[in-house]
């Protein structure tokens, strides 16, 4: 088998979907309103501290970029089109993700909110395709995990799994 010419790698595509679910004590349209303003989104999206760079177009057909620095040099980025929005109720994105120069992966992701009492049922659905053995489903699943936990930390209320 050859190489990947942009990895140097064995190609091989890892594919799984993982979906999160999250109570977050906080009506809909707050919860929608911290992933579609920048402020509010730049508060619990992406590491803490500073960014590198970071720009949101919440909007269908919209783009999000974050660039994230990293100690050996090759920054990762992550890139997103947003593909579906319904204010207060859904939110549908595809991105990819590259370590430095090189991809290592494409995912779909669909959020999902409604109304849990006086609170917010969120509910993320991720297919992912996991490219050349550089990323693994378990990594994104779990960072995808705590970036739901900072939602709720940004949100100022306790959130359940």
């Amino acid at each position: 088998m050859s190489q990947n010419p942009d990895t140097g790698l064995e190609p091989s595509t890892e594919q799984s979907t993982f979906t999160i679910e999250r109570i977050y004590d906080a009506p809909p349209e707050r919860v929608f309103e911290a992933w579609a303003e920048h402020a509010a989104k730049s508060r619990w999206f992406g590491p803490p501290g500073e960014k590198a760079d970071y720009s949101l177009d919440f909007r269908v057909g919209g783009l999000e970029h974050l660039t994230v620095p990293m100690p050996d040099g090759e920054p990762y980025a992550y890139d997103a089109r947003y593909q579906d929005i319904v204010p207060g109720r859904r939110i549908i994105y595809s991105y990819d993700m590259h370590h430095g120069r090189r991809r290592i992966s494409v995912s779909l992701a669909v959020v999902e909110l409604a109304p849990h009492g006086t609170g917010t049922r969120l509910l993320l659905s991720e297919h992912g395709a996991y490219l050349d053995g550089q990323d693994t489903s378990a990594a994104r699943e779990h960072g995808t995990n705590a970036l739901m936990d900072a939602l709720g930390a940004a949100l100022g209320g306790p959130s359940d799994a």
